[in-house]
């Protein structure tokens, strides 16, 4: 079964298209973030129940292997501008002298603001 898509809210074209979070139109290139769904927004919750959110500050609680490096992510490590996206590793984030990873949001707590 296939989920209906709007259409481009610039051009009303119906053949749009879903990429990652964005719904985009191959006619006039718009992108847009689909709003009938927000109501159904991903809640991710840090390991002490804390409700995490786009652009948050948090810290590592354990140190992490990096898959496929020798290198570890110490606890204490603090993680700026987090993104939150759907799957197993729901945090993508950059980590100064790693790059670019996924992590678990079990393995961090949000920083108080």
């Amino acid at each position: 079964m296939t989920d209906i898509l709007p259409s481009c809210p610039e051009c009303g074209s119906a053949y749009t298209y879903q990429v990652d979070a964005l719904l985009t139109c191959p006619e006039c290139g718009h992108e847009w973030q689909p709003a009938a769904d927000s109501d159904q927004a991903l809640e991710v919750r840090d390991s002490v129940g804390n409700v995490l959110r786009d652009g948050d500050t948090v810290t590592v609680i354990k140190d992490l292997k990096v898959k496929g490096s020798s290198s570890v992510v110490k606890v204490g490590t603090k993680v700026r501008g987090i993104r939150l996206v759907d799957g197993d590793h729901d945090i993508d984030c950059k980590i100064s002298g790693i790059g670019q990873m996924g992590l678990k949001s079990q393995f961090v707590k949000k920083v108080a603001d």
